[in-house]
């Protein structure tokens, strides 16, 4: 028997449950998970916890309730979230309590993460759908990941129909994927 996981359930014993010694005629020989101690119950941290992940279907509602918990976060740890920079730090410097609220702010959606050794073909099989839909001026983005609208000349038709169709070519290609 093999058991793994986070949560032992019947079926293991444990350091009073010892199978009978080796060459022992006493019953057939059963495997065991042996350890030193009884296994304590395991409760996940907020930094052990997996951080919230957007996803491609999230409706702006969605964002902002996946969001409200690294908000709270924020404020909690004295940051006045009206007044927060874009480089992450309060209006008070604290940087600190971006830090400690990290494990809150949500991932990309899996299809944009760079941690996803897909993205780089999923950006590259969405430039695709987007030129076919007709936007002349797209590429794929400098960290292979996402992708740039306009070209150099930032044309404005290509930003247009690339913002208008991306949300459906990311869908496309997703479910080409699944």
């Amino acid at each position: 028997m093999l058991c793994s996981g986070v949560l032992l359930v019947g079926g293991c014993s444990t350091a009073e449950e010892a199978p009978p010694a080796a060459g022992s005629t006493g019953g057939a020989e059963v495997a065991t998970l042996q350890t030193g101690a009884p296994t304590p119950t395991v409760s996940a941290t907020p930094a052990q916890a997996e951080r919230p992940r957007e996803r491609l279907d999230d409706t702006p509602e969605d964002k902002k309730e996946r969001l409200k918990p690294y908000m709270k976060c924020l404020t909690e740890h004295g940051v006045d979230i009206t007044k927060r920079r874009s480089d992450g730090t309060g209006a008070d410097g604290t940087s600190g309590a971006a830090k400690a609220c990290e494990h809150l702010m949500p991932l990309p959606p899996w299809e944009f993460d760079p941690a996803n050794p897909e993205a780089k073909d999923f950006a590259r099989d969405v430039v695709k759908c987007l030129r076919d839909k007709g936007v002349r001026y797209v590429e794929v983005g400098a960290d292979g990941t996402g992708w740039a609208f306009g070209g150099k000349n930032n044309d404005p038709e290509s930003i247009s129909k690339g913002l208008k169709y991306s949300p459906a070519c990311e869908r496309e290609v997703a479910a080409k994927r699944k």
